[in-house]
C-alpha cells in the first residue's frame, strides 16, 4: 500500500469518527479517492502537494460535484474547478469532499446551515465558529492535511482559532476567486486551514497567481518586514466581553512575542473598529445582496431567517449611502496608517470569546457580531492575515491569535507566525525561486543539482507566451534552450518552478555552463521569476520544438 492511500485510508478512518458532526455536505467515495491516490503514486514528476488530502468549503466549485453555499435549492453542478482547486489537484492533492459551512458565507458561527451546526471539535457544546466551518473541523479532526474555505469578514480565521489549527487570510486577490460563490465579490478571499505555518503556506504557494478570468485577481508580489525586531501593534484598549480566560491568554501571547524580539506598540484601534462596522452596518452588505439578489427574490424561503435577515439589509442603501461610505473608508484608511507607521504588525485575538450553540441560537445576530471585532476590518483595509493556536482555557477551549500586516506580507506574517508558534518558516528575503525548463526538471539528470542543495519544488507553471524552446545541439546531458522573442511568434512553456536558499544559489549558478544562464522570466500569470534562458547565437541551425510546449513532453515524444 502506497503512502497516498495510507493517507486517504487515515482520512476515511477519521471521518467516521467525526460522528455526526456535520462538517461534511459531501464526501467522495473511499475507493474513488484511493484511484486517484494510486495515480498520483505512479506520476515520475515531483508534486509539492503529493497524496495530502484535502477539502473545499462549499461555495467553492469542484468539477461535478454540486455546489450548495450550504443552501439546496440554490444548488448547482460546476462543468470544471475553481482555479484554485485545479491548482492544489495539479500539485497532487487528493480530492475528500465539499464542507459544511453558514449559508452564504454569511456568519462566523458555524450554526446557519440547512445542513447542521458544525461543533467545535474539543467541546461539542460550544461552536465551530464560521462560515467556513466544517473545513476548519475537517483539519482539526485531522481528516484533512489542509482544507479551502473563504474569508470576507473573518470566515477562515475565527473557526481557525475557535479549533487550534491555522488559518491563513491571503491578501485580497492573490488567491483567485473563480468558481467561488460571490459573497462581497470585490472583498472576497480565498483561504487556508492546515496543522502548521508551514503547511499553510505551502498551499497558498501552489494556488496562488493572477486569473485572467477573476478581474479582482492580482499578480502576487511578496514584501518583506523585520522579523527579528518587529515593531508589534496591540489595541490600547481590548475587548473580550467577560472571557477572562482569552484575556489571560492574549497577554501570555504578548508576552511570548516580546521574548522573540519583539517591540510592543500601543495604538488607537478606534478606526480600525469603525471600518469593522462598515462591512455589516454599512452598504457593503449590499454587495451580498447584489450577489443573491435574483434568487432571494425567487426563493426567500429557502434562505436561513438570519441570513436573510442580513441581506435584505442591503436593500436600505442608496447608492449615495455608498459613496459617502467610501469617503469614510477612505478617511479611516488614513487614521490607522498611523499605526503602520509605528508598528510593523498589528497583533490581536483571533475572537475576542466564544459562544455555546445554545447561546448562539438565542442571540444569533447581536453574539455573531462581537465575534468579528478583530477581523471584519481586514479586507477593507487590505490586509493580509495570519491566526495561529496561543494555548487553551482551563476548559480546554482554543484560543488564537491573529497576525495582520499591509498587502502583500503574507509570507513574511508565515515567518513571524511560525517563530512565535515554534516553528523555521522561511519567507522570500532569503529564498529566490527559479523556474527550471530542462535536463533540472524534477526526474530529469541534473534534478539532483536542486535537491541536494535542499530546494523544493514550489509549483509547475508556463511561461508567458513570450518564448521559443529549442533542442541544443551537442549537449551532455541534452538540454534545450529558452529563447525570448518580440513583436509576437512566441509560445508558452512548461516549467517548474523551484525555491532555494539564497546563500546556495550563487554555487548552483556556478555550475551552468554556456551557453545557458540565469535571467529572469515572465510566467503565464504574470509572476517574474529566476530562470534558465539561452544566448541567441547557440539555436542557430537547432530545431524549434515549441510546438511540443515543454521538454518533457519533447523527451518523450523523441524517444
Amino acid at each position: 500500500m502506497t503512502e497516498a492511500v495510507k493517507a486517504v485510508d487515515e482520512a476515511y478512518a477519521r471521518l467516521r469518527a467525526l460522528g455526526d458532526n456535520p462538517a461534511f455536505i459531501h464526501v467522495v467515495p473511499r475507493e474513488e479517492a484511493r484511484a486517484r491516490a494510486r495515480d498520483v503514486e505512479r506520476t515520475t514528476q515531483t508534486l509539492p502537494l503529493r497524496g495530502l488530502p484535502f477539502a473545499v468549503k462549499d461555495n467553492i466549485d469542484v468539477a461535478g460535484i454540486p455546489t450548495t453555499a450550504g443552501c439546496p435549492a440554490f444548488a448547482y453542478t460546476p462543468a470544471k474547478n475553481a482555479f484554485v482547486v485545479q491548482r492544489l489537484l495539479a500539485a497532487g492533492a487528493i480530492f475528500i469532499g465539499k464542507t459544511n459551512l453558514d449559508q452564504f458565507a454569511t456568519g462566523l458561527v458555524g450554526t446557519r446551515s440547512p445542513y447542521g451546526a458544525c461543533r467545535n471539535v474539543h467541546d461539542g457544546r460550544y461552536i465551530s465558529g464560521g462560515s467556513s466551518s466544517g473545513s476548519a473541523v475537517a483539519v482539526a479532526a485531522g481528516v484533512c492535511a489542509f482544507s479551502l474555505g473563504t474569508d470576507t469578514a473573518g470566515s477562515g480565521r475565527v473557526p481557525a482559532a475557535f479549533n487550534g489549527v491555522v488559518g491563513l487570510k491571503p491578501t485580497r486577490g492573490r488567491t483567485s476567486t473563480s468558481g467561488v460563490v460571490p459573497a462581497c465579490r470585490s472583498l472576497d478571499c480565498v483561504s487556508v486551514f492546515a496543522g502548521d505555518v508551514a503547511g499553510a503556506l505551502q498551499v497558498l504557494d501552489v494556488m496562488q497567481g493572477l486569473d485572467p478570468e477573476d478581474a479582482f485577481s492580482r499578480k502576487p508580489e511578496d514584501v518583506g518586514l523585520p522579523l527579528q525586531a518587529p515593531r508589534v501593534a496591540v489595541p490600547r484598549k481590548l475587548e473580550f466581553f467577560g472571557d477572562t480566560g482569552y484575556a489571560a491568554l492574549f497577554d501570555a501571547a504578548l508576552a511570548r512575542m516580546q521574548s522573540l524580539g519583539a517591540r510592543l506598540v500601543r495604538v488607537d484601534f478606534e478606526p480600525f473598529l469603525e471600518v469593522q462596522a462598515l462591512l455589516y452596518e454599512g452598504p457593503w452588505v449590499a454587495e451580498r445582496t447584489a450577489a443573491l439578489g435574483a434568487f432571494l427574490a425567487e426563493r426567500p424561503d429557502a434562505i436561513h431567517p438570519v441570513t436573510r435577515e442580513v441581506i435584505e439589509r442591503g436593500r436600505r442603501y442608496s447608492a449615495i449611502d455608498a459613496f459617502n461610505a467610501g469617503y469614510r473608508l477612505a478617511a479611516l484608511k488614513r487614521a490607522c496608517e498611523v499605526a503602520w507607521r509605528e508598528a510593523d504588525v498589528l497583533m490581536v485575538p483571533g475572537a475576542p470569546t466564544i459562544y455555546t450553540i445554545e447561546q448562539v441560537e438565542k442571540e444569533p445576530v447581536a453574539l455573531n457580531a462581537r465575534l468579528g471585532i478583530y477581523t471584519n476590518f481586514a479586507n477593507l483595509l487590505d490586509l493580509a492575515a495570519i491566526t495561529v493556536p496561543a494555548g487553551r482555557r482551563a476548559d480546554g477551549i482554543p484560543f488564537g491569535v491573529s497576525l495582520l500586516g499591509p498587502a502583500f506580507t503574507d509570507r513574511a506574517l508565515a515567518a513571524l507566525a511560525g517563530r512565535f508558534s515554534g516553528e523555521e518558516v522561511r519567507c522570500n528575503s532569503d529564498r529566490v525561486r527559479i523556474a527550471v525548463v530542462g535536463a533540472h526538471l524534477s526526474g530529469m539528470p541534473l534534478n539532483h543539482q536542486l535537491t541536494e542543495r535542499d530546494a523544493r519544488l514550489v509549483r509547475t507553471a508556463r511561461t508567458a507566451p513570450a518564448y521559443r524552446l529549442y533542442a541544443l545541439s551537442d549537449q551532455r546531458p541534452a538540454k534545450p534552450g529558452l529563447i525570448r522573442v518580440r513583436n509576437g511568434g512566441g509560445s508558452r512553456v512548461e516549467v517548474e518552478v523551484w525555491e532555494m536558499a539564497t546563500r546556495d544559489f550563487g554555487s548552483f549558478v556556478a555550475e551552468i555552463p554556456p551557453p545557458l544562464g540565469i535571467g529572469t522570466l515572465e510566467l503565464e500569470d504574470g509572476e517574474q521569476v529566476k530562470g534558465f534562458v539561452c544566448e541567441a547565437y547557440a539555436v542557430a541551425g537547432c530545431e524549434d520544438i515549441s510546438v511540443f510546449g515543454g521538454w518533457r513532453r519533447y523527451v518523450e515524444a523523441t524517444k
